[in-house]
């Protein structure tokens, strides 16, 4: 008799019928950007698994090196589960096309810079390149932040779907400093602006002394798939950065276009990139 393939429907189910493999992910989402290392007892207190249970799942886990233990027995995420994540993310292809637009970018603002794309609610950012001088900025590599708050943010939301959009205008908005946007006519008309001018600023949204300029970058269809930005002192000279932001911009989209066509594709004759 042939053997039946497997499907996640013979995955064995807890007595609350939630799965192991539902368990096991609950387990691996509860360690954050912050928190990269957690004892069991905390894990099993963020997932509401009994304590024996997180236990016996981490050490499965770990024994495909998904997880790994530290020095005092911590459990932290492994190299195997960055391996296979970085191996089939679909964000990857985005990321290398713009990653030397980005370090451009960077070279000439001498702040952050960084690239974010929408994710639900959020915008989550997939690189960032930052100077050890440079102003301060909350976001970091696969970290997240509300689509109200930044420059990132209010560039993708502004060009998302109106559902998206109505979701988040519904939603509370948090505010983080006396200039966040916390009212839903404000941003509504502020995402009119970005979408009229071509970019989004925030002036000490995030922080009182930052800046975020962020562009869309645009894929093979026209369709903003990212947005390309930067974070600089608060001092009213932000929006210099726009120029040098829609030609790195533009160059990410022209890559973007040529590996989607599978056309060559060949740099102004003679410039750097950022003449594009």
């Amino acid at each position: 008799m042939d053997e039946k393939p497997a499907t996640l429907a013979d995955v064995p189910r807890a007595a609350t019928g939630e799965s192991s493999l539902a368990r096991a992910v609950r387990i691996i989402a509860a360690f954050t950007p912050d928190e990269t290392s957690l004892r069991v007892s905390e894990i099993a207190r963020r997932t509401g698994l009994h304590v024996a249970t997180a236990s016996r799942l981490v050490a499965e886990l770990t024994a495909h090196g998904l997880l790994e233990r530290g020095p005092d027995r911590e459990v932290r995420v492994g190299v195997r589960l960055w391996e296979l994540a970085a191996r089939a993310s679909p964000t990857r292809s985005l990321r290398e096309a713009a990653l030397p637009y980005l370090e451009d970018v960077h070279a000439v603002v001498g702040h952050h810079a960084q690239l974010g794309v929408l994710d639900g609610a959020d915008v989550l950012f997939l690189e960032r390149l930052s100077a050890r001088d440079a102003v301060i900025n909350y976001t970091r590599i696969a970290g997240r932040m509300p689509l109200h708050i930044s420059s990132s943010g209010q560039l993708l939301l502004a060009h998302s779907p109106p559902e998206v959009q109505e979701r988040v205008l519904r939603a509370p908005l948090q505010r983080y400093t006396a200039d966040t946007i916390t009212t839903p006519d404000a941003l509504r008309a502020t995402l009119a602006e970005v979408r009229r001018r071509g970019y989004a600023l925030t002036e000490g949204h995030v922080h009182v002394d930052a800046t975020g300029v962020a562009v869309p970058v645009r894929g093979a269809l026209n369709e903003v798939v990212a947005a390309l930005s930067v974070i600089v002192p608060n001092d009213g000279h932000a929006e210099a950065c726009v120029p040098v932001l829609l030609a790195a911009a533009r160059g990410i989209s022209r890559s973007l276009t040529a590996a989607a066509t599978k056309a060559p594709y060949s740099r102004h004759p003679g410039n750097p990139r950022l003449t594009g």
